[in-house]
């Protein structure tokens, strides 16, 4: 495996994280009510993976992926928790 693989991961990731906040930006301005928004975007993930795993996995990825999360936003938002 080539050492530049993770490199191009992280750029990938780095590209789509981009895509994705230019489009909760779009979103905010269809909507001011971020349930509206944070249920389109968990409807989204469950759409990227619906053909390939069953729901509740889908639910595992998600919270997989928020325990990553928290302790990197824990200190960026109000509260610190």
């Amino acid at each position: 495996m080539s050492e530049n693989v993770p490199d191009q991961n992280f750029i990938n990731y780095k590209q789509a994280e981009k895509k994705a906040l230019e489009i909760v930006a779009a979103m905010k301005t269809a909507s001011t009510n971020k349930v509206d928004i944070e249920l389109a975007l968990l409807v989204a993930v469950f759409e990227l993976h619906k053909d390939t795993a069953p729901a509740a996995t889908i639910a595992s990825i998600i919270q997989g992926h928020l325990k990553q999360l928290v302790p990197h936003y824990a200190s960026k938002t109000p509260g610190g928790k």
